[in-house]
């Protein structure tokens, strides 16, 4: 077991405030660290998604260098204050948000970055952070929690090995997410060049409508359409079904290998994958002998349809989801990639049909009555050959990042608190 050394967070680190800046200045200039990259990612990345405009003088000031930690300042919930993002190069030019705070290394020898990026998301330190943390009505990370603050760590060499091994696992989590974004991409691209340009290939393998393909005008759609196909109600293309709570009179109702139950908040932490495996809780079988809990099986699309409407996912295996839902389960489960694209672009239209006082609900009557196209047989088997590979390429690598993060997740607290060590 490797020693464990406790020291003040304020020996180790200096605290800085960020940069205060206008609407004006957003969208154009030095690059940026906004709240949502500090609170959405372990480390920096590689290029900086936002700019703003800011000054030699500016750039200096709230510069960014090779190991120092942004930490989000100020959040609504206790939980996302003092998400911590770290920078393993340095950043010329960049500046951080106000809505953030710097913590730049004092000494070098004692904190390894890489290490600490996974020390400050840990359980033991967010448990820290929480327990000091300061409620009004927004939750406010400020100097009196910094100087209150401990932190506990291994000998130098230890958080190195730990640090590097957790930090391949990281950029092996990104850049599954980097393959899957294109991945998307491309579904998204094929989809809207057949299903909204209407440029299909045709008999001769030319864009239908480009290459002068006959088009008709729809009443129901509001648009021209190749003249083959149609319109049709959503609910056409196969069962519309709402989520319930099931009953938890019988004390079995929640098991380690039950049947997950999906909830909203698990499609919330899913928006960058098309696929949903498993919730936060599992059912039992004997929970299911309510009528509200309906099994859904593989292969249907989960829309969330309240608070929020539009998370959107496909199911890979049986499964059961809250009153937040309504799924569609295909007649034809060939046809679920191209009902997922169909559904999340009907989005704005559905969140129009939202009603409600507290929050707005899409009802199960307005998703059966969607009106939506109709495309020919052929066309839509041809398209699910042509976008399989895509989607099963997706699927693989959004299966691999669960078992990676399932993975990391499982190692930080033993590793943290010196319950194993990692070999060279």
């Amino acid at each position: 077991m490797s020693k464990i050394t406790k020291y003040a967070l304020s020996d180790l680190y200096d605290m800085s405030s960020g940069l205060s800046s206008k609407k004006e200045q957003a969208g154009h200039g030095a690059p940026f660290v906004s709240f949502g990259t500090v609170y959405n990612n372990y480390f920096l990345p590689e290029e900086l998604p936002d700019l703003m405009d800011t000054n030699e003088k500016e750039q200096q000031i709230y510069s960014i260098k090779t190991g120092d930690v942004l930490i989000t300042r100020t959040s609504e919930t206790i939980d996302e204050l003092a998400m911590s993002c770290v920078a393993v190069k340095d950043y010329p030019k960049a500046t951080y948000s106000g809505f953030t705070k710097r913590l730049r290394p004092k000494r070098e020898g004692i904190a390894y970055p890489k290490y600490m990026a996974f020390y400050f998301r840990s359980a033991l330190f967010r448990k820290a952070v929480t327990n000091n943390a300061f409620m009004t009505l927004r939750a406010s990370f400020n100097e009196d929690i910094f100087t209150f603050l401990d932190v506990y760590l291994p000998d130098y060499d230890e958080q190195v090995r730990i640090g590097d091994m957790l930090y391949n696992i990281e950029c092996k989590i990104q850049k599954n997410k980097e393959i899957n974004d294109y991945l998307e991409e491309m579904a998204k691209t094929i989809y809207d060049y057949w299903f909204v340009q209407f440029d299909f290939p045709d008999e001769n393998g030319k864009p239908y409508k480009s290459s002068g393909g006959k088009m008709v005008w729809n009443d129901k759609l509001n648009l021209q359409i190749p003249n083959t196909w149609q319109s049709t109600e959503l609910s056409s293309y196969g069962k519309i079904i709402s989520g319930g709570t099931p009953s938890t009179e019988n004390e079995d109702f929640y098991a380690d290998d039950g049947i997950a139950w999906i909830t909203p908040n698990d499609l919330s932490n899913n928006t960058s994958n098309m696929f949903i495996s498993h919730g936060e809780r599992d059912i039992s079988l004997q929970g299911l002998n309510n009528s509200s809990a309906n099994l859904i099986p593989s292969s249907s699309i989960l829309l969330s349809t309240r608070a929020p409407i539009g998370y959107i996912a496909v199911s890979m295996n049986e499964l059961t989801t809250n009153q937040g839902f309504k799924t569609l389960v295909p007649n034809d489960t060939d046809n679920t990639s191209f009902l997922y694209y169909l559904i999340k672009r009907n989005i704005p239209y559905l969140e129009q049909m939202g009603t409600g006082t507290t929050f707005k609900e899409v009802s199960k009557d307005s998703m059966e009555h969607l009106t939506v196209i109709l495309p020919s047989d052929n066309i839509l088997a041809h398209f699910f050959q042509k976008i399989k590979p895509y989607i099963m390429l997706r699927k693989s690598y959004e299966q691999e990042t669960k078992k990676l993060i399932s993975i990391r997740n499982w190692l930080l607290p033993i590793v943290m608190n010196g319950q194993a060590t990692i070999e060279d």
